[in-house]
């Protein structure tokens, strides 16, 4: 099995100049006063690919922001990232966020995987730093943080999330099933749900099933089967779900288990109409495709993405291929873009408040509150706004299809850019 891989010393090498290496800062930082965000992502690891694009779509953004002429409401000041790398490991997402607020940071961004990000809520809590999800999906990383301060455990809850939740995903993976069923005629009536047995995979299984039974679909799920993340082989649980006789399989995974389940679906011969999954990494990276090839071919994923029909967004679309060498700004890339410019937004609005060292947070924790973003280039129900558990119930999802071996949307029709292929044609 081959996997396309990216050594830490490559892809620290093309980052794009100002994203402090391994922790030291490049010299031409000592020549300009900046406000500092700690961008804390999986560099390395299991989930290099996706953090990496995080890190390359926030990069892009603090350049395009400092190149505009940085934050107005601080005189110009522009901003810089203090990166961190998680490898994948909750343990480090916390040490590497104690590091970079060390260091001077004064939000947080961050951090792809939840277990990660879980573990930075404690130092964003803990030393009074505004902390910005910009991917992540379990809902106890903010319900748990609105619910302390609630009952007066805590007095400020410093931690917002631009990012569907798990029970957010689920509601619209179900609705987008059920909208392509009626479209394509097809119907489908029994699905296997397959997931990865992390904090991530169980959130975003919970969520499709609390969704599922609140919304009682014609079709059924006949059997829910988890494996432990990452998998070594994945046979046993393939052969489980064959033998539930699949229509469909909904599969929510991580790249390392998308290998090993794409072509053991294919191995034991599973018939079924399709694989659609209610919404996880693993099923459209570039290193996915050149690893997967056909086995990726017309699966499609209930996922966060860039509306491509903005001119705006086919135009940063543009700056990120060439920055990666030919990569496809997809969702990782483009919540990282747009969250740096909610982070703007916020200091435009908190003024010269926000870098005051008594209550410089709370100054930008207030303005959070207050957020209605609407100059976002993902796929959105509404503006960027913060509820009272301080996430956004307008981050939304689109259904990607590979299609020609290329990721693209197919639906919601109005955000669709090619008609999608449902059933998947025999082999």
């Amino acid at each position: 099995m081959s996997r396309t891989r990216t050594s830490r010393r490559a892809f620290l090498a093309t980052t794009a100049a100002g994203v402090a290496v391994a922790g030291f800062p490049l010299p031409l930082r000592a020549q300009a006063k900046t406000f500092k965000i700690g961008a804390i992502h999986p560099v390395t690891g299991p989930l290099a690919e996706p953090g990496q694009a995080c890190r390359v779509g926030a990069q892009m953004a603090v350049d395009a922001v400092n190149a505009a002429g940085g934050v107005k409401a601080l005189g110009g000041m522009k901003l810089e990232l203090l990166v961190g790398d998680t490898q994948t490991k909750p343990d480090l997402g916390r040490i590497e966020a104690e590091r970079v607020v060390n260091q001077g940071a004064r939000m947080l961004l961050g951090s792809f995987d939840s277990g990660s990000t879980a573990a930075m809520v404690s130092v964003a809590q803990q030393h009074r730093v505004p902390f910005l999800v910009d991917i992540a999906a379990a809902d106890p990383i903010t319900a748990n943080v609105a619910k302390s301060v609630r009952e007066g455990q805590q007095k400020v809850q410093y931690v917002y999330r631009n990012f569907p939740t798990g029970s957010g995903f689920g509601r619209l993976a179900v609705r987008y099933f059920n909208e392509i069923f009626k479209e394509t005629g097809a119907a489908p009536k029994r699905v296997v749900l397959m997931h990865a047995n992390d904090l991530f995979g169980q959130n975003q299984s919970r969520g499709f099933l609390a969704a599922h039974k609140a919304a009682k679909p014609a079709w059924e799920i006949v059997e829910t089967i988890p494996w432990p993340e990452p998998p070594s082989d994945l046979s046993t649980e393939v052969s489980r779900a064959k033998a539930a006789r699949p229509d469909l399989i909904a599969p929510i995974t991580r790249p390392a288990s998308a290998q090993l389940l794409l072509p053991e679906l294919r191995k034991q011969r599973v018939q079924i109409l399709g694989v659609m999954g209610p919404g996880s990494p693993g099923l459209y990276e570039a290193g996915q495709l050149a690893a997967l090839k056909e086995d990726l071919e017309y699966v499609m994923d209930s996922v966060p993405w860039p509306n491509f029909k903005l001119a705006r967004t086919r135009a940063v679309a543009e700056e990120y291929r060439k920055r990666t060498g030919g990569k496809t700004f997809d969702t990782n890339s483009v919540y990282s873009y747009d969250a740096v410019y909610i982070i703007k937004d916020i200091l435009e609005r908190a003024g010269r408040a926000a870098l005051a060292e008594k209550d410089g947070p709370e100054a930008i924790v207030d303005a959070m509150k207050k957020t209605n973003f609407k100059d976002i280039l993902a796929v959105a129900a509404g503006p960027v706004v913060f509820n009272e558990l301080g996430d956004n119930p307008n981050a939304s999802t689109a259904m990607i299809q590979i299609l020609g071996q290329k990721p693209v949307v197919v639906w919601p029709k109005e955000a669709a850019v090619q008609k999608l292929v449902f059933p998947r044609p025999k082999a």
